[in-house]
């Protein structure tokens, strides 16, 4: 498949704060890399990160109308976290509305914030790129940054654990998919 990230450049750059579409470019970047690393398709990789956020500063009534209007199974929690519709929206944005079939593409954006037991590389790739891109800058990000070039499945367990951590810390929710996901590489690391 052919991926425009050219063309979806133009529309990021005339739809996101400059902010965010920098972002947008840092994920696409680190995504390209691990995909390198790892064995994915870069331009895939990179396409996929660029989207990630593609709904990210829609308003949060356009955002929840997607994902309603999307058909794909969202938990209560997520329902109730307005910080995680625009995952699920642009998930159905870029299938509606670009056309995009690839059900990799479509779920790396998906899951992006909430991660699930038995993600595809692709999903993996997005789900850290997110977390480490250039513009991160939270407490022990280097680290985070070595781990996810050194050990992928290592790395996704430190980034489950560092987001149910940081849902707590808010006294936010935290989706069942989470839940699982951070149960499966914890089995995962055991094995």
């Amino acid at each position: 498949m052919f991926y425009d990230a050219e063309e979806k450049k133009k529309y990021l750059k005339a739809n996101l704060s400059q902010k965010r579409y920098q972002h947008s470019l840092n994920v696409a970047a680190e995504c390209r890399k691990l995909a390198e690393k790892y064995g994915e398709d870069p331009d895939k990789a990179y396409f996929a990160g660029l989207l990630h956020d593609v709904c990210k500063e829609l308003s949060g009534s356009e955002q929840k109308e997607l994902v309603l209007k999307s058909g794909f199974a969202v938990c209560r929690e997520e329902l109730e976290t307005r910080s995680l519709w625009h995952a699920v929206a642009g998930a159905y944005f870029v299938k509606t509305f670009f056309g995009v079939e690839d059900i990799d593409i479509i779920n790396s954006i998906r899951f992006h914030t909430v991660g699930r037991a038995g993600m595809t590389r692709l999903e993996e790739i997005v789900y850290l790129g997110d977390l480490v891109s250039a513009d991160r800058s939270y407490k022990d990000v280097e680290k985070m940054r070595k781990l996810v070039h050194s050990d992928l499945n290592k790395a996704m367990l430190e980034a489950f654990a560092f987001s149910i951590k940081n849902v707590v810390k808010k006294s936010g929710m935290i989706p069942l998919c989470t839940v699982e996901g951070y149960n499966f590489y914890t089995r995962l690391m055991k094995e």
